[in-house]
């Protein structure tokens, strides 16, 4: 699976080359979105120290002028749309990478499946689409992974240096909020691990009852006299939807607890720091800085909770190309 492309010097260039590039793209991003988090604190400072309403008092030096305001939108135009030129980049050459994978897989499969003289349950399925999903999948959660990383080591000073002084439940000192990022990741793990655990073998059954339904029809093709019969279609797909149904359930309830945890991380750091501006130890742009840095880092610490359905996909994948290895003696 990884030899065909990382390890052939027909495509060094694509693999090592494709993975300098997305590497940089990456950093890129990181840099900028430091940035935005500084643009935060300034811009809902700003907003904070807004003009009161009419009538009331004040001295004009306390609070912001609309040029400032604009000013700061300014600012975030100039971060955004590099971004956005970086991140469109990044979307187009991952799929030509992912592309150049595919083909390499391909064409190593295939040399061996040729000599092959029994073929193992949904070969050309195998070859055909696992190869690409695969591909597409590790490609996928290589570029979330590696942006986590970097996003750890970029935001893990900003929420620490942010953090200090601030009360925070349960947990005392400068890395409080560090902390708290790392159980709320790892307990969401931890939950998903279990509330899943059932999804990957489930998957695995669901494609080879996908396999099944479609070599039944590519023998049709040929000779609808002898294969697709009413009945024979009718009993494999009751088995297909029999799976389906196994298989949407439980996704079901994981999706449930994935949704609630989702939405609870939302406005969990406020319910952990929210108190402290009502206290006057932080302003509302410390709050915001420190609302992003959270996300940030717990989304990180959280990448694999996030795209546990594609990890379960991925695995099953990885099962049925393993098998056609050691069918054709890759």
């Amino acid at each position: 699976m990884f030899k065909s492309f990382f390890w052939s010097k027909k495509w060094a260039l694509w693999a090592w080359g494709g993975v300098l590039v997305i590497f940089l793209g990456i950093f890129a991003q990181t840099k900028i979105n430091v940035m935005m988090n500084e643009w935060y604190g300034m811009f809902y400072d700003l907003l904070q120290k807004a003009p009161p309403l009419k009538g009331e008092e004040v001295e004009l030096a306390t609070y912001s002028t609309y040029e400032q305001f604009k000013n700061a939108i300014v600012k975030f135009l100039y971060l955004a749309f590099p971004y956005v030129l970086i991140a469109t980049f990044i979307g187009y050459f991952s799929r030509l990478f992912t592309f150049a994978w595919r083909e390499a897989m391909t064409f190593a499969y295939l040399s061996k499946w040729k000599s092959v003289k029994q073929d193992i349950e949904g070969s050309s399925q195998r070859m055909q689409e696992d190869i690409y999903r695969f591909a597409r999948i590790v490609e996928s959660m290589g570029v979330s992974i590696l942006r986590a990383l970097m996003t750890l080591v970029a935001f893990v000073p900003i929420l620490y240096a942010v953090g200090k002084g601030v009360a925070v439940p349960f947990f005392t000192g400068d890395y409080a909020l560090v902390t708290w990022s790392v159980v709320a990741s790892v307990g969401g793990l931890v939950i998903s691990w279990f509330v899943g655990i059932k999804l990957p073998h489930l998957e695995y059954n669901n494609q080879k009852a996908e396999a099944s339904f479609r070599k039944e029809l590519v023998y049709a093709e040929d000779d609808k006299k002898n294969y697709a019969s009413m009945d024979t279609m009718i009993e494999l797909f009751t088995g297909l939807k029999f799976n389906y149904k196994r298989l949407f359930l439980h996704y079901g309830y994981f999706d449930v607890w994935l949704y609630i945890y989702e939405q609870f991380m939302v406005i969990f750091a406020f319910l952990l720091v929210g108190g402290n501006l009502f206290t006057g130890l932080i302003t509302l742009g410390v709050l915001m800085q420190i609302s992003n840095a959270f996300s940030k880092v717990r989304s990180s610490f959280s990448v694999l909770t996030t795209n546990w359905t594609t990890i379960t996909e991925l695995r099953s994948i990885h099962k049925r190309l393993k098998e056609f290895e050691k069918n054709i003696g890759f």
